[in-house]
C-alpha cells in the first residue's frame, strides 16, 4: 500500500517517515471484545514523560470508541478510509483503526521513543492478524504534518501541565479530516465546541468514561486513579 501522493511529496525528504506493508495472517477482528483483547497486549511507555502527559489509553475504552467508529462506517468502506493518529504515543488508536479495516494509518508523534514503541506494537499485531492497510510512522511535531485523511483519532494531552495543550491537536485534526474522534477531560465540552465552531465543525456525539490512569510517575500515590474523560466525535459542517 503506497503513501498517498500528497503526503509522500511532503515527507519524502524526511528520515522520520517509516512505512510498512503487511501480508494476510489471520482474519479481521470481528468483535469489540476481540479488539479490546488485542489492544491490551500492546506495549506501553517504560519511561513516560511528565510534561507530555504520556498516559496510556485504556484498551477497553479504545475498543469501545473504535468499534463505534467502525460500525458507523467512519473507519472502513469499499473504497477504504485513510486515518491519522495524532500524538500517537505507543500506537493503540491507529493500530485499532488498521485492525478494523482502515485503508491506511499515519502515526504522528514528536517523541522518537514513542514512535519506536508504536512500530514494535504494529509489527507484533501484523504478525498475528490480517492487516491489509498500510502503516506510516512520522516522527515530527504535529504542526508540521500535512495532507488529507478521512478520519483523525487522537488522545491528546489533557492540558493538566500546559493549559489547552489539546488545542493544537484539535486545530490540526480539523485541518486534516472531516471526521475527528478526540479524547478530552470531561467538562471540556464548551472549549471543544468553541474550537470546533471556529473551524466549521460540530459535535455530533459525546461518550463519557472513567479513564484509569495507572501509576507511572514517582509522585503518584495510588496505583490506579480514575478520572472522568469524554470522547468527542466532530464532523465538518457541509
Amino acid at each position: 500500500m503506497s503513501v498517498p501522493i500528497g503526503l509522500f511529496r511532503h515527507f519524502q525528504g524526511f528520515e522520520e517517515v517509516y512505512s510498512a506493508k503487511v501480508s494476510v495472517k489471520m482474519s479481521y477482528i470481528g468483535s469489540k471484545s476481540g479488539l479490546a483483547v488485542a489492544l491490551s497486549r500492546l506495549k506501553v511507555f517504560e519511561r513516560p514523560k511528565v510534561m507530555a502527559e504520556q498516559y496510556p489509553t485504556d484498551s477497553e475504552i479504545a475498543a469501545e470508541v473504535l468499534w463505534t467508529a467502525h460500525m458507523r462506517g467512519d473507519l472502513s468502506s469499499h473504497e477504504g478510509k485513510v486515518s491519522v493518529d495524532l500524538g500517537c504515543g505507543t500506537g493503540i488508536l491507529g493500530i485499532g483503526c488498521l485492525l478494523l479495516g482502515a485503508k491506511e494509518c499515519f502515526f504522528v508523534d514528536s517523541d522518537p521513543e514513542a514512535v519506536e514503541i508504536a512500530k514494535s506494537n504494529y509489527s507484533n499485531m501484523e504478525s498475528e492478524h490480517s492487516i491489509e492497510g498500510g502503516a506510516h510512522f512520522v516522527c515530527r511535531d504535529i504542526a508540521l504534518f500535512s495532507g488529507k485523511a478521512d478520519i483523525v483519532v487522537q488522545n491528546p494531552p489533557f492540558g493538566v501541565k500546559v493549559r489547552h495543550a489539546d488545542r493544537p491537536f484539535l486545530n490540526k485534526a480539523m485541518e486534516i479530516a472531516p471526521i475527528v474522534y478526540s479524547f478530552h477531560k470531561s467538562g471540556s465540552r464548551k472549549f471543544v465546541d468553541g474550537v470546533s465552531r471556529e473551524k466549521g465543525f460540530r459535535i455530533t456525539d459525546v461518550w463519557d468514561f472513567d479513564f484509569p490512569l495507572k501509576a507511572a510517575f514517582g509522585f503518584h500515590s495510588r496505583r490506579i486513579k480514575m478520572i472522568p474523560v469524554s470522547c468527542f466525535r466532530l464532523e465538518k459542517v457541509v
